[in-house]
């Protein structure tokens, strides 16, 4: 009896193995920018996008205070216009020369996590006045 089951079980994953490796080479990455909301985003700039790979959590941490910042200007002002949600990088970059660019990288992703916790935490209202405005 148990045998039949791992039989059955075999031949269920082997006839959707097909289904699976079909839906993947759909999955095609690209580099293209598209959103559906705010489709004027500042780039990020130029350092940030060529970062070596093995810095790459410099790079996460200033999107980490981008996206808390402009979580928490949303939620401060009560307003979501594209400016107020994304607005440029300048800040974001300040705050990371100013407080991180020398530390380790163990005290970076700390700051990360620090951060993360930051916009999770305005997340909620921040999505109620964004999708009010549409902009979420």
């Amino acid at each position: 009896m148990r045998q039949a089951q791992h039989l059955a079980l075999a031949a269920l994953a082997l006839s959707l193995t097909p289904t699976f490796a079909v839906a993947e080479r759909n999955l095609v990455p690209t580099l293209d920018r598209s959103f559906d909301v705010c489709l004027d985003r500042p780039a990020e700039p130029v350092w940030m996008q060529e970062i070596p790979l093995r810095q790459a959590y410099q790079r996460v941490l200033v999107q980490d205070i981008y996206r808390a910042q402009n979580l928490e200007r949303v939620v401060e002002i009560g307003n979501c216009d594209c400016a107020t949600r994304f607005p440029s990088w300048n800040a974001a970059e300040a705050v990371f020369r100013e407080s991180y660019a020398s530390d380790e990288r163990w005290e970076m992703l700390e700051a990360s996590d620090g951060y993360n916790r930051r916009a999770s935490a305005a997340r909620t209202a921040a999505k109620a006045i964004c999708d009010a405005a549409g902009n979420w």
